[in-house]
């Protein structure tokens, strides 16, 4: 039987797992990116750590990073990389990388009613796209297109559009941004570093010292109700995901639902489904009635692109497109 190793490799933490003929993920390890010089020495001591047994030959990893060619260079994470190189390195007789959001829309057939909350909407649409969107250490954007028969996964960078504002409020904070960065995209502000760029942001709009906070001390002080503005932060944050969620089903005509991942998200709990964002993804004046009737669903399953990775060394056709059942 072939094992294979797959990765899903993020700008804070890299997630590796095992999967054999059955598909299913097993021997999960979660290795934080900061202990070690690059993938290579992480992937090895993660197969270490497996100590004696039978080995994997082929491999997959979900990147997040443009993927052009066979080097790799990760955007919010000072790792580079061959492809090729690596492969060797591991004694890998095939070594798949993709985007980790094309990996995830990859794994959004095989997700179980149990890994989905529907946040709002109607039903899919049959034979229509599927849009993936999710933020984390960064802002992660796919697809599916139904393509004679199969899915066709898409590989974009679709978390580096620029981001537009919604109100004078919105204006304002972008317009705080745009002097520290030569480009507000919507990365920038939905993901971890945008949590902390609308904290600063709104602080400097009310005559107030920014602390130097991390991402997660502004959803915990949102959470407890300790910071007006963290709260504040958190809400713009849920609304503006709204905004190029919304974009993006518009863009594709997902009329097959918006599916939502990310890390940062499940650590919101019930304040991201009493947030904003449903109101202003469907907030699209003459289309509100065409994007009201999306579904949009929050991804609960712990590592969605597992799945995706394990779909894509299954398929008998190379590439990234996926039959459809």
């Amino acid at each position: 039987m072939t094992i294979a190793l797959i990765a899903d490799v993020g700008g804070t933490n890299v997630r590796f797992a095992l999967v054999g003929a059955d598909g299913v993920p097993r021997d999960p390890c979660n290795l934080r990116n900061d202990d070690y010089p690059g993938l290579g020495e992480a992937a090895e001591d993660y197969l270490a750590r497996l100590g004696p047994g039978e080995r994997p030959t082929v491999g997959a990893l979900a990147i997040a990073s443009p993927i052009t060619g066979d080097r790799i260079t990760m955007t919010n994470r000072a790792w580079s990389f061959s492809v090729s190189a690596l492969r060797r390195r591991l004694g890998l007789a095939r070594l798949e990388v993709v985007n980790d959001f094309t990996a995830i829309a990859l794994g959004v057939p095989r997700l179980a009613a149990g890994d989905l909350v529907q946040v709002g909407g109607g039903g899919p649409a049959p034979e229509t796209p599927v849009a993936v969107i999710g933020p984390g250490t960064g802002l992660g954007v796919s697809g599916l297109v139904p393509l004679r028969g199969r899915w066709m996964a898409l590989a974009t960078e679709g978390g580096h559009v620029t981001m537009a504002a919604f109100d004078e409020r919105e204006a304002a904070i972008l317009a705080r941004l745009r002097r520290r960065m030569d480009h507000v995209s919507a990365e920038r502000v939905v993901s971890g570093m945008g949590l902390t760029n609308l904290y600063a942001a709104l602080a400097e709009i009310e005559g107030r010292d920014a602390e130097p906070l991390e991402p997660e001390d502004v959803t915990g002080r949102a959470a407890a109700g300790a910071c007006p503005l963290c709260t504040e932060a958190v809400e713009t944050f849920c609304a503006m995901l709204g905004t190029v969620a919304g974009n993006l089903a518009l863009t594709l005509g997902a009329r097959g639902g918006v599916y939502i991942a990310g890390g940062i998200l499940p650590r919101l709990g019930d304040a991201f489904l009493r947030s904003g964002f449903r109101r202003r993804f469907e907030s699209k004046g003459r289309m509100s009635p065409y994007v009201a009737a999306i579904p949009t669903w929050l991804v609960q399953a712990e590592v969605p692109a597992f799945l995706g990775l394990a779909a894509l060394l299954e398929d008998e056709e190379p590439g990234i497109a996926l039959e459809r059942t």
